[in-house]
């Protein structure tokens, strides 16, 4: 009797296939991606530039200031992404945004030009009103162009080389399974570009554009700003074919 009660009791008798499947979490709707791309460029550019006033206020040390403009930068980039990555993917960056669907394109859950479209100009209006909020803070002019001219042939090059370090980076750890380190892995690499690249390590063309608003320490003259952009294209295109080169032993990861 109780062996029959065994097999057909629903309480006792378990059924792997009627076990529920795990479900995919439902995807971020555009709108609120949108806000975080856009709050997050906005807070990267303000972080960027605010710290680059406070610094040239406090100190005439050109070393003494870039360095408290780097690790204002490091510190804020590394929160920015733990807090907005896991709804937009903390791309705050076009030649990012533009990787990500490049190498995404024949993956039907992948970035897609309509979102694309949406991500870069969000960037850029954040990047701009990030600039515009930290000249406020600081009482200067709210848009002043900068005249910092940064059109020499090394510095164009500092700019590719920074650019293709963080997408060979971004899309590494992605690779390797390891994006769960980017925080920090993407925060620590901007850090040093400040310090190894010529350019400082602009290597994004929202925050060159927002940059150029501001006549301050962490400025681009709008003259610079092309150039700057299409060295920023040219390293995102090279970060990508090296992480072809590096990583083709494991295709089948993102």
């Amino acid at each position: 009797m109780d062996e029959a009660r065994s097999e057909t009791d629903p309480v006792n008798h378990v059924d792997a296939a009627e076990e529920p499947l795990a479900v995919e979490p439902p995807p971020v709707p555009l709108l609120n991606r949108l806000a975080a791309e856009s709050v997050g460029t906005a807070a990267l550019v303000a972080v960027v530039v605010g710290s680059g006033i406070q610094a040239t206020e406090l100190s005439q040390d050109v070393g003494l200031q870039l360095l408290a403009n780097s690790l204002a930068t490091v510190f804020g980039l590394g929160v920015l992404i733990l807090l907005l990555g896991p709804v937009s993917g903390a791309h705050f960056n076009p030649v990012v945004t533009l990787a990500e669907w490049w190498s995404g394109r024949k993956d039907p859950k992948g970035l897609g030009a309509r979102e694309v479209a949406a991500y870069i100009p969000a960037q850029i209006a954040g990047a701009i009103a990030g600039a515009i909020l930290a000249d406020a803070m600081f009482g200067k002019p709210l848009v002043e162009w900068s005249t910092h001219d940064r059109s020499a042939g090394h510095l164009l090059l500092g700019e590719v080389v920074a650019t293709a370090g963080l997408v060979l980076l971004i899309f590494g750890l992605g690779k390797s399974d390891l994006l769960r380190f980017a925080p920090v892995a993407v925060a620590s690499y901007i850090g040093a570009a400040y310090w190894f690249t010529s350019s400082t390590s602009f290597a994004n063309p929202a925050v060159t554009i927002g940059r150029a608003f501001t006549d301050t320490f962490a400025g681009i003259a709008p003259s610079s700003v092309p150039g700057f952009i299409g060295m920023q294209l040219i390293g995102g295109a090279v970060g990508l074919a090296l992480v072809v080169l590096i990583f083709a032993h494991r295709t089948g990861r993102k």
